[in-house]
């Protein structure tokens, strides 16, 4: 098989970086963010939380290929709001509700627990 190790799909290498910024020329007040090692649920969870923000004007993803692990971002805003401040938002406000939500299922599943004994 030509798949590569599967490793390779999480594990950031020896100076790989996480996240990669390039400025978009073509569009003003644009950027383009590169995600290693992620797949479609980030990049889509992203750019969903991006799209809720009245100051996104435009947020869309892709995955260049199958069998690269990452995600291109890109990002466009409003004149007086950054694209880096826009992602950085969208991530909190993502880790805020993902927390939320893992509360309110453990208590949920404490809930259901209890219920049974």
């Amino acid at each position: 098989m030509n798949a590569p190790p599967t490793f390779e799909s999480f594990l950031l290498f020896e100076g790989e970086k996480k996240i990669t910024r390039e400025l978009d020329t073509k569009v003003p007040n644009a950027a383009v963010f590169t995600i290693n090692k992620e797949d479609h649920t980030l990049g889509n969870m992203i750019r969903q939380q991006l799209l809720k923000d009245p100051n996104v004007l435009f947020a869309g993803y892709k995955n260049p290929h199958p069998m690269e692990n990452k995600v291109v971002l890109r990002i466009q805003t409003t004149s007086d709001y950054a694209p880096n401040d826009a992602l950085m938002n969208a991530i909190t406000d993502l880790i805020s509700e993902l927390s939320l939500f893992e509360e309110r299922f453990r208590e949920g599943l404490k809930d259901k627990q209890d219920g049974l004994d």
